[in-house]
């Protein structure tokens, strides 16, 4: 049976399915992975956040096949970003760049100053805080 897949949100609806399909509970996955039931717990639950590398070994895990096609479709102007939200393809021309407190753009050595504070910032309230990984 074919899945197409247009979003990354329908990736775990039909990981789950294959998985359930094939009669194998997460800790068996896991278990062919060799990673922990919880690793694999939360790749199924969030799949669009794994790398290629690893969707794969799932779905060799899983005996299942990718296959693309082409689309008839013409591409929309829109893309998706990674929580699913819709979004112009074009970036505004004040994308990526570094603002003062004020809000204005920050050029020069300046921007650097800025980017460390904010890194560093980010390192002492804990929210850059380092995960375990398993490596497979």
């Amino acid at each position: 049976m074919n899945h197409p897949v247009k979003t990354l949100s329908q990736l775990r609806p039909i990981l789950l399915g294959f998985r359930k399909a094939a009669g194998l509970t997460q800790a068996m996955v896991a278990s062919h992975l060799g990673v922990t039931q919880q690793t694999y717990a939360q790749l199924e639950a969030n799949p669009e956040a794994v790398s290629v590398e690893r969707f794969f070994k799932v779905l060799r895990v899983l005996s299942v096949d990718l296959m693309l096609t082409q689309s008839d479709q013409p591409q929309s102007k829109v893309v998706e970003n990674q929580k699913g939200v819709a979004r112009s393809a074009k970036k505004p021309a004040s994308a990526g760049k570094s603002r003062d407190k004020d809000g204005k753009p920050v050029t020069g050595p300046a921007t650097k100053t800025i980017a460390r504070k904010a890194a560093l910032s980010a390192l002492s309230s804990g929210r850059a805080a380092a995960k375990k990984r398993e490596n497979w």
